[in-house]
This record gives C-alpha cells, sequence and structure tokens, in this order.
C-alpha cells in the first residue's frame, strides 16, 4: 500500500485550456453587465473594461508565472503553502476560493432554471435545479475529456451569441463619441481617474475565471509551457470580446436605454437585427450560465482533490476512478452546490465571492514576490519582473477599497466558518509535506 497521490489523465492541450478559459471568464455576466457599466460611464465603458483587463492582466501574470513553476492541482491553496509554509493560510485561501466557485455554481443553477421555467412554465424550479446540478456533476466525474467537449459546445454557443452581437451591430460603429461619459448621476459627463476606476471595479469580476485554469494543471499536456500560454491567450481574448461588445452596444443603443434595460444585449440585438428572434438568446443565455457552472464545477472538484492531497482535507477526497477522474472531491462539491441552490438563500453569499477572490489573488501576487526572493527556489519556464505581482497585489488592495460593507461582513462570516472548519480537521504536517512533494 502507497501514500503516493493518486495521478489525473493528461488529456488537455492547449487549445482546449485556451477554450477552457475564455469560456470561464466569459460566463452569463456580460449579458447583464453591460448595461449596469453603461449606467456609470457612458459611452466610455470600453474604458472600464480596459482597465479591468490591465488589473486581470496582473494577476493573471502572476498566475502563468506560478503556474509554470509549480503545475499542481490545489492551485492558490498549494501556491500559498509553498510560499509561506502556514497550513493554516493555505487551508484558509483554498476553501475561499472553492466557496467563490461553489456560490457561483449554486447561483447559476438558479439562473438557469429561471430561464428553463420561463419557456417550460409548468416544471417546478427546484425540480430543474437538482437536474441541472446531476447534469454538470455526471459529466465531470464521467472524465476531463467530456467535460471539455461540453466546455467546447456551450463556449461556442457562448461565444457565437456575443459575436453575433458584434456582427450586427457592426454597421452602428461611429456614430457615437466614445469618450463621452454623460449619465444620470454625471450629467456633465466629467471623464475622470476616479470614473474610470469605479467602472473598472464594476467590469473587473467579468475578468474572473482565468485562476481557475491552475486547478486542471494536473490534466494539461506540457503545462509548464501551456499553461501561462492558456491564460494569457484567454485573458487577451476575452478582453478584445468585451470591449468590442461595449463599443457596438452603445453605438446601437444609447448608454441611458442599456442603464434601464433588464436584458440590454437582447436589447441590442432587438434593435439592430428585429428579425432575429428574441427567444433565441435565452437559450444561449442558459448555455453560458451551464458553461459557468461545469467550469466551477471542474475548479471545485480539483481544488478539493490537490488540498486533500497536499493533507488539507481527508484523504479520501483525493480518491479517483478508473477513468481518473476524482469522483469523490466531485460528489462532496454537488453537495454543497445542491444545498446552496434548494435553500435559494445565496444572493448574499453572491456578493461576497469577489471580495474572497480579491483576497486569493492578493495572497497568491505576495506569494509570488516571496518566491522569487527565496534562495535557491527554481524558476519556472514563463518568469516575469518583481513589479508585476506587486502591482498585482496594490490593484486587488485598491478593488477591496471599493467594496461595500455588507460584502466584507458575509465574507467575514465565510472565513469565520473556514477557520473554525480548520481547527475542527487539524491538517496534519507529515501528510502536507507527502502531498506537497508528490
Amino acid at each position: 500500500m502507497t501514500d503516493q497521490p493518486q495521478k489525473l489523465n493528461r488529456h488537455i492541450g492547449l487549445f482546449a485550456l485556451i477554450v477552457y478559459g475564455v469560456g470561464d471568464i466569459l460566463g452569463a455576466g456580460i449579458y447583464g453587465l453591460i448595461g449596469k457599466a453603461a449606467g456609470e460611464m457612458g459611452n466610455a465603458i470600453w474604458m472600464a473594461f480596459l482597465a479591468s483587463m490591465i488589473a486581470a492582466g496582473l494577476t493573471g501574470l502572476s498566475y502563468a508565472s506560478l503556474g509554470s513553476r509549480y503545475p499542481r492541482a490545489g492551485g492558490a491553496s498549494f501556491f500559498t503553502h509553498h510560499a509561506f509554509k502556514s497550513n493554516f493560510l493555505a487551508y484558509v485561501i483554498g476553501l475561499a476560493a472553492l466557496s467563490s466557485g461553489v456560490t457561483s455554481m449554486a447561483a447559476g443553477s438558479r439562473a438557469f432554471a429561471g430561464y428553463f421555467t420561463s419557456l417550460v412554465s409548468a416544471v417546478p424550479v427546484d425540480l430543474v435545479v437538482i437536474a441541472f446540478c446531476l447534469v454538470i456533476a455526471g459529466v465531470v466525474i464521467r472524465g476531463i475529456r467530456e467535460s471539455m467537449w461540453m466546455n467546447m459546445l456551450c463556449t461556442g454557443i457562448e461565444l457565437g451569441g456575443l459575436l453575433l452581437v458584434i456582427v450586427i451591430g457592426a454597421k452602428f460603429l461611429g456614430t457615437v463619441d466614445y469618450t463621452s461619459a454623460v449619465t444620470v448621476v454625471n450629467p456633465a459627463g466629467d471623464l475622470t481617474f476616479s470614473l474610470i476606476l469605479s467602472g473598472a471595479v464594476l467590469t473587473f469580476y467579468s475578468f474572473v475565471g482565468f485562476e481557475d485554469i491552475i486547478n486542471v494543471s494536473e490534466e494539461v499536456k506540457n503545462p509548464e509551457s501551456n499553461m501561462p500560454k492558456g491564460i494569457l491567450f484567454s485573458v487577451l481574448i476575452a478582453s478584445i470580446i468585451y470591449i468590442t461588445i461595449s463599443l457596438v452596444a452603445v453605438s446601437v443603443i444609447p448608454a441611458a436605454e442599456l442603464a434601464a434595460s433588464s436584458a440590454p444585449l437582447v436589447d441590442v440585438v432587438k434593435r439592430a437585427a428585429p428579425w432575429f428572434p428574441p427567444i433565441a438568446f435565452a437559450f444561449i443565455a442558459m448555455f453560458a450560465v451551464a458553461n459557468t457552472a461545469l467550469l466551477n464545477f471542474i475548479m471545485g472538484s480539483r481544488l478539493i482533490y490537490g488540498m486533500a492531497n497536499q493533507g488539507l482535507m481527508p484523504k479520501v477526497l483525493a480518491n479517483v476512478n478508473r477513468r481518473r477522474t476524482p469522483y469523490v472531491s466531485s460528489l462532496a462539491v454537488l453537495g454543497f452546490m445542491l444545498v446552496l441552490a434548494l435553500t435559494g438563500n445565496i444572493a448574499s453569499l453572491a456578493r461576497a465571492t469577489s471580495v474572497l477572490l480579491l483576497l486569493c489573488f492578493m495572497v497568491v501576487n505576495v506569494a509570488l514576490v516571496v518566491l522569487k526572493h527565496r534562495k535557491g527556489e527554481p524558476e519556472g519556464r514563463f518568469e516575469i519582473p518583481y513589479v508585476i505581482p506587486v502591482l498585482g497585489a496594490l490593484v486587488c488592495a485598491l478593488m477591496l477599497s471599493y467594496a461595500k460593507i455588507e460584502e466584507f461582513k458575509v465574507a467575514g462570516a465565510i472565513l469565520t466558518v473556514i477557520v473554525i472548519l480548520y481547527f475542527v480537521v487539524r491538517p496534519n504536517s507529515d501528510a502536507i509535506k507527502r502531498g506537497l512533494d508528490g
């Protein structure tokens, strides 16, 4: 009998990894976020997305560098433990990242059920939620290859919806002033640095997802080279799509109308191409939500698997089936997802996910600084200068300074539960060392 960690299959190539990253970053958020951003930035929302791209790019570079050094499934938890040698901090960061993903999945399952029941009203919402969760879990447990195929299908449909908006709205480009920041709250249209930063705080959350790529490191071919490329290309492609969508949207519909719309991109399509059936966008949004849930499920199961191999969680959670899939950790994620989704009380938890992720991002950036400074620490195939993780940490801290007190309260409650769990589980130091060395 051996205590060596069980290995996962390396099925993911660079193309599949980029599709995974793009699908995770795009998600369903852009379908509603564009209206909120227009209400704050007017026609200048593209500047907010550009600033967000820079902010996400800094932390993305840090993740890419760390991923080339240590392609391990534990992600942020592994990096934190390796840098600070703290079981406690690694445990807290790992479960904070997991909490953000599970909360996102639970919210997504109810959003999917909402779209579905709007088309088929006879089906109970909770039944749709349960069926949705079981299907996603089934695909993930079946294997990473099947998960990647489903991801490619969902990403293709999701991306197709956004490209449709761009194509049918392209003829409207150049018809408005893209530096005008006139809104209800800013009638003079003053375009200031603080306004752009405030808008960037809002749009930054549409870039969240690149960090999930790290958690499939042990299933990626040639991870030292492909992980950095996958992260950077994903952020770049998503950024180009976001900025283009923002320019098209304010060209087709005035920013004030976008801000008041509950489905801004649907309204853009209605205005630019009245012949296109609006119901089709409901299906596109359903696939976008399903994709986000799928990728968060993969992230959560691999994160738990990685933490179990580190000794930070019960060893049974690191068990894999004959298809080399971490099925026990996947079942654990399914349980958490169902509990949150069926209680329906996930709105307050969802508001705290961005705070939890920004805290994780800040720690990961600082971890890279520590590791780069440590003597004898081997370099990866993708190295970046000190200034990038330092700026990444500062940007995360700046973003956190704009979070609301209610979000800090909920995030604090989640962190308190995580701390209590740590002292209940009491991870074994020897097991952690074996997991890190394995």
